[in-house]
């Protein structure tokens, strides 16, 4: 800071920022795991209806988590929040992901195998051990973040019931420097 905006500061008696009642707090974890990976096929349908070609990512997802602290001063203890997002992602590890809801491709689950069609004529089959099947409309990385932030939040309120969650952000990214990103936040309770 410059002498005069020191004296100017000094004079005024306001700081550029002060720790008072005025402020809110704000307590949060990031959980940036090499493990938090999963390796997946999928294609994209855009939105006049073409696709891409099936192709697979080397994904890796990253949590955040703002919370009000717990009586032991914390947001939420690493040991139990880690393994609930890890089996997220390893839920979708060697997959080919499809998605249920997109209205230009139909899919038919069966006792061994899932077949997809795509518009008039392509046509996947794919052993049902080997999918995932997603209530998403699209196997975008914004839409798997979405999906994964779900998932990954039912585990928690099963672990962590009384947690004061205030926001969630999940990160996916593809390929690095590529990041698609979902946040969630809620008012203080």
């Amino acid at each position: 800071m410059s002498e005069t905006a020191r004296a100017t500061t000094e004079e005024s008696g306001s700081q550029p920022w002060h720790d008072d009642a005025s402020g809110r707090d704000r307590w949060g974890i990031l959980l940036d795991k090499q493990y938090f990976n999963f390796g997946s096929a999928h294609f994209l349908i855009f939105a006049d209806g073409t696709r891409e070609e099936l192709h697979g990512h080397n994904y890796r997802a990253t949590l955040e988590l703002d919370a009000d602290l717990d009586e032991a001063w914390l947001v939420a203890d690493f040991l139990v929040v880690k393994p609930i997002f890890r089996r997220v992602c390893d839920s979708l590890d060697h997959r080919t992901l499809l998605p249920l809801h997109n209205p230009h491709l139909r899919v038919e689950v069966g006792e061994r195998e899932v077949v997809a069609w795509y518009g008039e004529g392509d046509r996947y089959v794919v052993p049902l051990r080997d999918c995932k099947l997603l209530e998403i409309e699209n196997t975008s990385s914004e839409l798997l973040a979405r999906w994964i932030a779900r998932q990954f939040l039912a585990g928690l309120r099963e672990a962590l019931p009384a947690l004061p969650l205030r926001r969630i952000a999940v990160s996916v990214q593809e390929s690095p420097g590529q990041n698609a990103r979902y946040e969630r936040s809620w008012d203080a309770r």
